[in-house]
């Protein structure tokens, strides 16, 4: 499913590129579409509206970012595969808060849920890693942004350092390809990274094909 809403996006939006690629105009990955998103094109793991992961009681008493990020540090990365035996499975957050144990998704949901209740306006995102020398090679990857004081950071709750868990986006920009965002309200966003990442797919199955 999640291949062909994307596939859906990418037509949705392909005028404009080609737009741009008549006036040689360049996009930027970071590029927003604010849309409706199907909460099933984030991901395979994703199958409940996102209202839900803000549903029920924490037990975990949050009162700041460090709080936040301390609480993070003491948790263990593990697979879906690992955990579940599973593909792709996004735990609620009261789930990952008993069990303290998740990838990328579960870490950054949770991490999104705290921020939104701290009163920092957060959005959870999906998308792509840039592998360092192979720019092409897919690292699915999940994360969070949040703005403070007017400025935007990334988080990746995930890590294991404070300093790597929180970095200026500015400084971090080009080593992320964003597909699909989220905020504390609910209304989501297409990225322009999921458009060409898309259209990069599409040219290089058409590309294998020619080759059989």
């Amino acid at each position: 499913m999640i291949v062909s809403v994307r596939w859906l996006l990418w037509r949705f939006l392909s005028p404009l590129i080609r737009l741009a690629e008549r006036f040689r105009i360049s996009h930027s990955p970071w590029e927003r579409v604010p849309m409706q998103v199907p909460a099933a094109a984030f991901g395979p793991g994703s199958r409940c509206p996102f209202a839900r992961y803000f549903e029920g009681e924490s037990s975990v008493r949050i009162g700041s970012i460090d709080e936040i990020l301390d609480w993070l540090r003491d948790c263990e990365y593990m697979t879906d595969r690992d955990l579940f035996n599973e593909r792709d499975l996004w735990q609620h957050p009261a789930i990952f808060e008993r069990l303290r144990r998740g990838d990328c998704e579960d870490f950054a949901l949770w991490a999104w849920r705290k921020l939104a209740e701290v009163g920092i306006d957060a959005e959870f995102y999906v998308g792509r890693v840039v592998a360092g020398a192979e720019p092409e090679v897919d690292r699915q990857h999940a994360w969070v942004i949040y703005r403070l004081n007017r400025t935007d950071y990334l988080f990746e709750p995930a890590a294991r350092s404070k300093e790597q868990m929180v970095r200026l986006l500015a400084d971090v920009r080009d080593e992320y390809v964003p597909h699909f965002a989220v905020n504390h309200r609910f209304y989501t966003s297409a990225f322009f990274g999921c458009i060409l990442d898309s259209y990069r797919d599409r040219q290089r199955r058409r590309y294998s094909l020619q080759r059989i």
